[in-house]
């Protein structure tokens, strides 16, 4: 083999190395690419389905207190009617003041049982939710806090109308109840404080603060389970969802969704 020959051969050999690099070079580039692509689409699709879980998880929920108020209305309400019957049979019939008086005062806490009850089977009903506007069913849920004068509830909208379908109210609503009731169980707080607002860019914005004693996040396992309830319910519409707490700093609950383009 002449001199020519093998610088020829060792070009071709150069040449065939560096196409073979560059070839095993494209298919890492290309292998990595479509394993990046199908584990986003893994993701995505796990995505989609734990929000079909958490919907699935929603809609079982509603449905079991569509049932428990059903039941409240249907069975234990007209117990307690056929009972205010009684007492007023009762109250008619009797002669001694002493004992009317108690007879009255029994009647009294009967019916307040029984408007109280109303009151709640209605709140569980899809019927209360569709009916009302938003801003009227955090008002209720409010007034009802306020009643018992354990803690001070202020809420401020800068709507009285907006157009939002079941899911949003249920979900503002339940968040809204979820929050009062831990803030009032936990943090021994003297007020709360709710603002509801929409804007051009924002559907909605609920913004919540109590001024307890606030907890340490890092050791509440899972945030417990209220927040992880508030959190999934926010996750099922695709709202942003951001709470924060500091002892003795008290806890702000901030959830924003923007409208869609």
């Amino acid at each position: 083999m002449g001199k020519t020959e093998l610088i020829i051969t060792i070009i071709l050999f150069n040449i065939f190395f560096v196409l073979f690099v560059a070839a095993v070079m494209v298919y890492i580039r290309k292998y990595k690419q479509r394993k990046k692509e199908y584990l986003n689409e893994i993701e995505i699709k796990n995505e989609i389905h734990q929000k079909e879980l958490l919907a699935t998880q929603l809609e079982i929920q509603q449905a079991t207190m569509q049932q428990i108020g059903r039941e409240l209305h249907d069975n234990i309400g007209q117990k307690l009617t056929l009972v205010s019957l009684y007492t007023q049979q009762l109250l008619y019939e009797n002669k001694v003041p002493e004992v009317s008086e108690r007879i009255e005062q029994v009647s009294q806490i009967i019916n307040q049982s029984l408007h109280d009850l109303r009151s709640l089977s209605k709140t569980l009903t899809d019927d209360n939710i569709n009916q009302k506007e938003i801003v009227t069913l955090i008002q209720e849920e409010v007034d009802n806090t306020n009643a018992f004068k354990k803690c001070h509830v202020d809420f401020q909208h800068n709507f009285n109308q907006l157009d939002l379908s079941f899911v949003h109210k249920n979900v503002l609503l339940r968040i809204t109840q979820e929050f009062i009731q831990n803030s009032i169980k936990h943090s021994g707080c003297k007020n709360i404080f709710i603002n509801l607002n929409t804007s051009q860019e924002l559907l909605w914005e609920l913004n919540i603060k109590d001024d307890g004693i606030g907890f340490d996040q890092s050791s509440i396992k899972s945030n417990g389970i209220g927040l992880t309830n508030m959190k999934n319910r926010a996750e099922i519409i695709g709202a942003d969802f951001c709470l924060e707490s500091q002892k003795n700093l008290g806890t702000t609950l901030n959830i924003i969704l923007k409208r869609q383009p």
